[in-house]
């Protein structure tokens, strides 16, 4: 036994089936688990496309408004219909949305793929593994993020009054030359960045609003949906006593709230209504006055005793033509409160009937600076006429009708437009008119940067504008907000419901809110007239000035000095800051060249910051714990770099790729 055990061992004959037998079973082993590894690989490549896929669809849907539950929804069925040859049933789906309705975000999609192996568990068993173990399947998870679009809408308001013709601090230059340059520069830097953006359209727009005292949306718009076109806002006739047009043939009536032109004495114009507008269309100045040959006509100023003419002088007829005297040059009066600090839609258009159909107080009303006690030229051939009478008034520009006999009624009557300049009647002053208080350029709506044709024009609106009038930060900042809404009247800003899309107004001045007193008062007015009308006029059949509507107790309701005025519109502008922040408006502000030792300056600073909105980047430097605010205290000298800040605070919410 021994000896043939022996040649057993020694014998090497069959050898190779020996070895193959032994290694079979690792060498199976090793092919199922290479196969098994295959289809793996195959499997979990399919299923992160289909997990592409529906992100990037599902990132559609989001910006698009769609809710988180539908979102979920949505991203599970297009996953499922792209996996092929996968049961649907092994892959299970975890949706995580951006926190945000606004800046982007990630959107991320994770799929767990629960594999099956085919050959795994016949080679586990064969390595002793158990049963359980040997069958159990194998998972996988894998992740895909989409970073969502980010768009930009930037509103500038930008301070056009008459202090921005000072030299800023630290430099040489007027701060509205520093003021364009630095506005310009932040529009470059952004469409420089923009310009790597192809998939998405617009991503970048600027709009720019320029204010002073007012603001101006544009002349072309005279005849928009969203303007008082027939004189129903209330306070479109705050001014203007249409009753005193009551000749027998000639006369006003009003009709359903509508003033119209009734009489044949009007000849064709006869039912017309009697607007702002019309006003403006209706006033006429004498472009040439020619003498009617053979017209003369001696007129005795002064009888004998005897009914002999003692004094005389000639008259003669005359041909006269005529021509507009002014047109509207697109400024608008704030609305009534609370929609002068808020986002609400004009509603009714212009078939806006005041009864049933929307709210007139939300219509804006055209700027009409009433004609104010005092005249300016005679009115008869009379050499020995008296010299026109003027009472000082700050914006007397027409004749007053004779039959005016108060300072009040001077300024209310509304015969004396409808008689016609002569040609040879006083230059008016500079500003003097119906558009005294209009001395800013229009609106620039909402323009794609990325374009050449639009960069261009942003820029170009930057270098027209001139620098007049009082400061009324409150009207500017409410318009810059309207430019990015998707509401009338500007529409051109994004749904506000579309994610991945910031809107922000960005607002800069150089002093506090201010609307003038006057010295010289024939009228009552108590103010200049600007934007919120007179503040000695109460708001629709109310004592109660419309500057003042809506403010705390703390503003004197009868108080009319410029720190009450100053006060009010303050409160307003904190009113509609806070509104604009609960619409997601992202609001930074601006401060420049405010000192910190005044303490009118001190109240404003205050005031900018309040308004702005936190930071999403960068912390408070003097309490990291909290947010720092999106407010700059510039100074000449430094606003070309705190502008290139504001790129950089706007950069970080549009990220690219």
């Amino acid at each position: 036994m021994r000896k043939f055990w022996h040649q057993f061992c020694r014998d090497r004959r069959g050898n190779y089936a020996l070895v193959t037998a032994v290694a079979m079973v690792p060498l199976m082993g090793a092919l199922a688990v290479g196969v098994d590894f295959t289809e793996l690989n195959r499997e979990k490549q399919m299923v992160l496309d289909a997990l592409d896929s529906a992100n990037f669809a599902s990132a559609v849907r989001l910006s698009q408004g769609a809710s988180d539950d539908e979102i979920k929804a949505y991203a599970a069925a297009f996953l499922n219909s792209n996996l092929n040859a996968i049961d649907p049933a092994n892959i299970s789906l975890d949706v995580t949305l951006p926190s945000s309705q606004t800046g982007g975000g990630l959107m991320k999609l994770c799929a767990t793929l629960t594999y099956h192996p085919y050959f795994h568990p016949a080679a586990a068993l064969l390595s002793g593994a158990s049963d359980g173990d040997a069958h159990k399947p194998i998972q996988v998870e894998m992740c895909s993020q989409v970073r969502l679009k980010n768009t930009l809408e930037v509103a500038m308001v930008l301070d056009n009054s008459g202090s921005m013709t000072t030299p800023g601090t630290g430099s040489g230059q007027k701060r509205i030359d520093l003021l364009k340059q630095a506005a310009k520069q932040l529009v470059d830097t952004l469409a420089q960045q923009a310009a790597q953006i192809k998939q998405i359209d617009k991503p970048v727009q600027f709009s720019l609003v320029p204010f002073a005292a007012s603001v101006n949306v544009g002349p072309s718009n005279d005849n928009a949906p969203w303007m008082d076109t027939y004189g129903l806002s209330p306070i479109a006739n705050e001014n203007f006593d249409w009753s005193t047009l009551n000749a027998p043939d000639k006369y006003a009536q009003k009709i359903n709230g509508i003033w119209y032109k009734k009489g044949t004495g009007w000849g064709p114009a006869e039912g017309q209504i009697l607007t702002r507008f019309e006003l403006y269309r209706d006033m006429k100045v004498v472009t040439s006055h020619e003498r009617i040959a053979g017209s003369k006509r001696v007129v005795c100023d002064k009888y004998r005793s005897n009914h002999t003419c003692s004094d005389s002088h000639d008259e003669y007829d005359y041909n006269d033509t005529y021509g507009p005297f002014a047109s509207w040059q697109g400024c608008v009066e704030v609305r009534p409160y609370p929609y002068n600090v808020d986002d609400t839609p004009a509603s009714g258009g212009p078939n806006n009937t005041g009864i049933g159909v929307g709210d007139p107080a939300t219509m804006f009303v055209p700027m009409f600076a009433p004609d104010e006690p005092g005249n300016h030229w005679k009115v008869t051939q009379d050499p020995d006429e008296p010299n026109p009478v003027t009472y000082g008034a700050v914006n007397s520009w027409w004749n007053d009708d004779p039959s005016s006999t108060t300072g009040k009624t001077r300024q209310s009557n509304m015969a004396k437009y409808f008689m016609p300049r002569p040609i040879d009647a006083p230059v008016l002053s500079k500003g003097a008119g119906p558009n005294y208080s209009c001395t800013t350029t229009p609106i620039t709506p909402l323009t794609d940067v990325t374009q050449t044709d639009g960069l261009a024009a942003i820029k170009a609106a930057i270098d027209l504008m001139q620098p007049n009038g009082n400061t009324n930060v409150p009207e500017g900042m409410a318009w810059g907000w309207r430019t990015v809404s998707s509401a009338p009247p500007f529409t051109e800003g994004r749904p506000e419901t579309e994610r991945g899309n910031d809107k922000v107004v960005i607002v800069l001045t150089d002093g506090e809110n201010t609307y003038s007193t006057v010295s010289s008062d024939p009228a009552g007015n108590k103010s200049t007239y600007a934007a919120y009308g007179y503040t000695g006029v109460g708001y629709n059949g109310t004592s109660v000035t419309r500057l003042f509507g809506g403010t705390s107790s703390a503003i004197g309701q009868f108080n009319y000095s410029s720190s009450n005025y100053t006060a009010a519109m303050n409160e307003q502008m904190a009113k509609l800051c806070d509104n604009a922040k609960a619409g997601n408006i992202m609001v930074m502000t601006v401060a420049l060249d405010m000192s910190s030792t005044s303490s009118s300056d001190q109240k404003a600073m205050a005031a900018l910051k309040a308004c702005s909105s936190d930071s999403r980047f960068r912390k408070d430097p003097t309490d990291p714990s909290k947010p720092a605010k999106l407010f700059w205290n510039a100074t000449g000298a430094t606003l070309s770099d705190n502008f290139k800040e504001i790129a950089n605070e706007l950069s970080n919410l549009r990220v690219v790729g």
